[in-house]
């Protein structure tokens, strides 16, 4: 029997910056076909069908100020979007409108990292012990690139979120912004005689790009319209037995 391999998913890209050029760079070894790449400039002249190349799904990696713009336009073109930028979450209920208005889909998530994914929930499982003994104080830590623009980062907030859930309470959070660094993201669990330190670092920003197509490729199959996150790509399959 001969396999016929899956055809891959074509994607528009939003902003050709740092992400943008590492998305473009694994791509072709994530099935997926990069068909337009769209930069700021382009955006800003007003988007059509025609500059999407008849693309599945767009993903989007710009600025905060412009994310959910951006995000509207390709959704009112019928177009499915993976919003990587970061730093616009205040305007989450704007997203589920325009969402909502044009019957699209849209996905969003602080940290792409299938790994952060993973922190996550180990994060969220020590404060929930912690809330259960006396004595350990908790912080934040995030350090990541001198050009990052957003502090806290998404991801902080998101840990900050699953801790404070756990814990009872919110923890400070400290950023950091120095040199290049991809990202790095630390909870510090800290008594008198003892520390316990629970870390998440990113060695390469292909790590988000991995995630971020992946999230394309399963936005890009047939779903309701809705905001989806990471959780639910990650979540696992139902059983058919």
């Amino acid at each position: 029997m001969t396999l016929i391999a899956a055809r891959p998913v074509r994607v528009a890209l939003v902003g050709m910056g740092r992400m943008g050029r590492a998305l473009d760079a694994l791509a072709a070894e994530r099935s997926c076909e990069i068909v337009a790449r769209l930069d700021s400039a382009e955006m800003s002249r007003g988007l059509s069908a025609a500059d999407l190349h008849e693309a599945e799904v767009a993903i989007e990696f710009t600025t905060p100020a412009s994310a959910i713009a951006n995000t509207t336009a390709l959704l009112a073109l019928g177009c499915p979007v993976v919003v990587g930028t970061t730093g616009w979450n205040h305007e989450l209920p704007v997203l589920e409108a325009a969402v909502q208005q044009h019957g699209g889909r849209a996905l969003w998530s602080p940290n792409f990292s299938v790994g952060v994914q993973l922190f996550l929930s180990i994060v969220a499982d020590a404060a929930r012990r912690a809330r259960e003994v006396a004595g350990f104080d908790l912080h934040i830590v995030e350090t990541h690139h001198a050009a990052k623009t957003d502090a806290p980062s998404g991801t902080a907030m998101a840990i900050g979120e699953r801790v404070e859930d756990g814990l009872g309470r919110a923890v400070p959070v400290s950023s950091i912004r120095v040199g290049s660094v991809p990202g790095t993201h630390e909870v510090l669990l800290d008594a008198a005689f003892e520390q316990i330190s629970l870390r998440h670092e990113a060695r390469d920003r292909r790590v988000f790009a991995d995630g971020a197509l992946a999230a394309a490729r399963w936005l890009a199959s047939p779903r309701l319209p809705a905001v989806y996150t990471m959780r639910d790509v990650l979540a696992p399959t139902p059983s058919l037995t």
